[in-house]
């Protein structure tokens, strides 16, 4: 991250059945809180300027639009072979 840049953090929720969701968003403390809380809890995390970026254009409660579906949908089946985890109705033949 450059000098110019803040810390910026978005937290997303996913149900497993609709796009995810902007659950948390902030710059400097409050992004350094959400980054916190999210490693508390053991939440995955994943630092990505870029995508920070465009992501902070959302509104709290709003769904990541249908261009970013693909990157996410990346970053959710990762967190989920981490963890071990497979998604519901997932059927490995």
């Amino acid at each position: 991250m450059s000098n110019n840049e803040p810390l910026r953090a978005i937290a997303l929720q996913y149900d497993g059945d609709n796009a995810p969701i902007v659950t948390a968003t902030g710059e400097g403390d409050i992004a350094q809180e959400i980054i916190r809380i999210a490693k508390e809890h053991g939440v995955p995390l994943r630092e990505d300027m870029m995508l920070a970026a465009l992501l902070s254009d959302l509104e709290l409660g709003e769904e990541i639009p249908p261009l970013l579906y693909r990157v996410i949908a990346e970053i959710i089946a990762y967190t989920y072979f981490i963890a071990g985890k497979v998604p519901k109705d997932f059927n490995s033949d």
